[in-house]
């Protein structure tokens, strides 16, 4: 599920459901996470790389959250302030875990865009139309793509990851960040030209596909977020 998908989308402004997950309401809050869950993952990802650790540091985030919505005071938009939190704890969790500061250090070592994606792709069939052949190449086309993101250097990938991904403006991903907004439309501009250099005429235009948030992953997420809060509550 993304921002834009699970119960009850947008019937609440974001602002609403804080209060009313703040004071108890525990629905409120399960259609928060719902609603949000697909650009929080997206964050963490691109910062571990890795989808258990990824999974593990969403949850993280959001019992973070859930403790500290009555803080909340409206000074950014609330998908700044819970992107932010899972960013945060990305981060914690890559300087416990010294396996992953492994990250490529030279931002030319490695590439990964979208930009590159030219027209000529536009003829591979949509999924509905695609045969098992057209579809297995759609498959893997992601999959190269969603590769070829990881091996952009960190600066560059979460940026990159919200901007072109999830769709986030640049002004509020300089916010999640802590960035300026220049600092980050010149960031991006650079991911996707070593995206453009790495990938060529490899794949298409699209990218709004790319790690994909299935529902079982994130009914997962919420489930056990929802487990946390039934047990702190014992």
């Amino acid at each position: 599920m993304d921002a834009t998908t699970g119960p009850g989308p947008h019937a609440e402004d974001d602002l609403s459901l804080v209060g009313r997950s703040a004071s108890g309401d525990r629905r409120a809050f399960e259609a928060l996470m719902h609603r949000h869950n697909q650009r929080l993952y997206r964050a963490v990802r691109s910062i571990l790389r890795n989808e258990a650790d990824a999974e593990e540091a969403v949850q993280d985030a959001w019992w973070k959250a859930y403790t500290h919505l009555r803080e909340f005071r409206a000074d950014a938009r609330v998908s700044t302030w819970l992107t932010r939190i899972a960013l945060n704890e990305a981060l914690m969790r890559l300087r416990r875990n010294k396996s992953h500061d492994a990250i490529i250090q030279s931002e030319y070592e490695a590439a990964a865009t979208l930009n590159a994606m030219s027209d000529d792709f536009s003829a591979v069939p949509s999924p509905a139309s695609a045969n098992p052949d057209q579809l297995a190449l759609r498959a893997e086309l992601r999959r190269l793509m969603e590769r070829r993101i990881d091996d952009l250097p960190e600066h560059y990938r979460t940026i990159f990851m919200l901007r072109a991904v999830e769709e986030m403006p640049a002004a509020e991903v300089a916010a999640a960040l802590g960035l300026p907004e220049a600092t980050v439309r010149v960031r991006f501009m650079r991911a996707r030209r070593l995206l453009q250099a790495s990938l060529q005429q490899e794949i298409g235009p699209r990218v709004v596909g790319a790690f994909s948030f299935a529902g079982e992953r994130c009914d997962r997420i919420v489930a056990g977020v929802l487990a946390r809060i039934d047990a702190a509550g014992k």
